[in-house]
């Protein structure tokens, strides 16, 4: 982790223990060492920092390029292991280098929904992820947290109290017969699946 990364870490575990009284289901199973996908369910802007505190090492992230131009927080995304993406989702240098630092060990948060549901309810997933785990033959944890859209969902103006608890679900290892045709259908089967599993996760 950077400096600046583990700051922010420890200040996200610390806030979401305070006010959310934050608690992480089958924490065994998180996954602390080479090329890892985290798939998580996407309802409220809390969600990153939730997830990725899970780890105990720096976990990447995609992020608005608008993000960035921010002020104070804008210039210290780059350290805290954001990766820029356009806003439509549609951008392949993002995904390339989410190929790669897979392919260099790390581990990288991802959302097979895309975007934030409006409702809290889970939504059908995109094939970027199943792009990515064919490309990188990398295993996937699936992780739901619930709570996080009562907090705060899309578009709201005021924080609300809410309990929020992680349930990490048991890695996903795809087999070479399972990756090895490179289409948009092979990709949005291998992102089902793992949304399929995202689903499976209940509150305990």
């Amino acid at each position: 982790m950077t400096i600046v990364y583990n700051i922010f870490y420890n200040l996200a575990k610390l806030l979401a223990r305070v006010i959310f009284s934050m608690r992480v289901v089958n924490q065994e199973r998180m996954i602390e060492s080479g090329p890892l996908l985290i798939a998580v369910n996407h309802s409220s802007f809390f969600d990153p920092p939730l997830a990725g505190i899970c780890s105990k090492r720096g976990v990447y992230y995609l992020a608005r390029k608008t993000l960035l131009k921010w002020p104070f927080f804008g210039p210290l995304f780059p350290a805290m292991n954001v990766i820029p993406v356009e806003r439509d989702g549609n951008d392949m240098s993002a995904l390339r280098e989410v190929i790669k630092k897979v392919k260099d060990g790390n581990a990288v948060l991802l959302f097979p929904e895309g975007t934030r549901s409006l409702d809290g309810h889970l939504q059908p997933a995109r094939a970027g992820i199943g792009l990515v785990i064919a490309k990188t033959g990398a295993p996937v944890l699936p992780m739901r947290i619930f709570g996080a859209y009562e907090a705060f969902p899309k578009n709201a103006r005021h924080l609300q109290l809410s309990q929020i608890t992680v349930v990490i679900g048991e890695p996903i290892h795809f087999s070479a017969d399972e990756i090895a045709h490179s289409s948009r259908e092979t990709y949005q089967i291998l992102s089902n699946r793992v949304m399929d599993a995202i689903g499976a996760l209940k509150m305990p």
